[in-house]
């Protein structure tokens, strides 16, 4: 789904996705930070690093804070579910 989604951390907005590649499951966009996302940037540093390190346990563990805190919203209102990988100003996501 093409179209700017939001990361949000309850009411407040952390970022935006310009969605420019919709391919499923995956899409990829240029991120926009808000300043608010300087609190939560090192929670995706982590996951990322991780990530390489092809550590999946200890990025699941990392992960649960990106998870219970935030809530990734469609154009069309927050979706159940996510997987976000922001590295920069580049956004991968799976919802």
């Amino acid at each position: 789904m093409n179209g700017t989604w939001q990361l949000l951390r309850g009411s407040e907005l952390l970022g935006e996705i310009a969605v420019d590649d919709p391919d499923m499951p995956w899409q990829r966009g240029r991120f926009t930070p808000s300043p608010g996302f300087a609190e939560v940037k090192p929670w995706f540093d982590e996951s990322a690093a991780l990530v390489d390190a092809e550590d999946y346990e200890g990025f699941e563990r990392a992960y649960d804070p990106i998870e219970e805190s935030l809530t990734l919203a469609a154009p069309s209102g927050p979706v159940d579910g996510f997987l976000l990988h922001i590295r920069g100003d580049e956004a991968s996501f799976r919802c």
